[in-house]
């Protein structure tokens, strides 16, 4: 994870940063490409507080908007805006590439 933010740091994001707005750029297209804020909370390593704020920066940031559930007003969506699609796209192969890096080479080929 040092890794992983030590890269990002240029792009001005950490590893927990990069970690919700890759969960949100693979949204099932079925839910309109946004997560709910629970479900978000049982896919990352964060607390909820600790998940929150880390929404509240990037929406803060443009890179994500909050809207209320219809469904459910308890519920919180959360869609990448296009600058947080933009960025991801951007990141993932320094994530990726890091990734590599640290598991090494010698890994069978699938």
């Amino acid at each position: 994870m040092c890794g992983i933010d030590r890269a990002l740091h240029a792009y001005g994001l950490g590893a927990s940063d990069f970690e919700a707005l890759d969960l949100l750029a693979t949204a099932a297209p079925a839910q309109g490409g946004h997560c709910r804020v629970q479900d978000l909370a049982g896919r990352v390593h964060l607390s909820q507080s600790a998940l929150s704020r880390l929404i509240a920066r990037l929406e803060k940031d443009g890179l994500v908007e909050r809207s209320v559930c219809a469904e459910d007003r308890r519920g919180v969506w959360v869609t990448l805006t296009e600058a947080g699609r933009a960025l991801h796209t951007e990141t993932l192969p320094v994530q990726r590439a890091v990734l590599a890096r640290m598991l090494g080479d010698d890994r069978p080929e699938d």
